[in-house]
């Protein structure tokens, strides 16, 4: 491999590239990587998988469900957090008398 050619490559891929983080398609590659997963990555990281056939830039649709797919998840998660929380609360003797006194003039 000609290592001045590749690094040409990476750099040139890599000022096509707009924006700080983008948004990458994976292809199937030998070594097990699956086709279509969507991932963010670094702008330097994406030109080195763009290079290497490993991945391209995702489309603009591509992008949208992305970002829908990672906001639903990351509502899921806080969902599943504050349902394993358990909320308290801590009533004075006095307001305990204060309740039941409340309750039996009602009555």
């Amino acid at each position: 491999m000609d290592l001045k050619a590749y690094y040409q490559k990476l750099r040139k891929a890599e000022e096509d590239i707009a924006g700080e983080h983008v948004v990458v398609v994976s292809h199937e590659t030998a070594d097990g990587g699956k086709a279509g997963v969507k991932t963010e990555v670094t702008r330097a990281l994406a030109a080195m998988m763009i290079v290497e056939g490993r991945a391209r830039l995702a489309t603009k649709e591509e992008i949208a469900q992305h970002v829908k797919a990672m906001a639903e998840a990351i509502k899921a998660a806080e969902q599943a957090a504050m349902s394993g929380k358990v909320q308290l609360n801590v009533i004075s003797e006095g307001d305990i008398r204060a309740i039941k006194g409340a309750l039996r003039q009602d009555k």
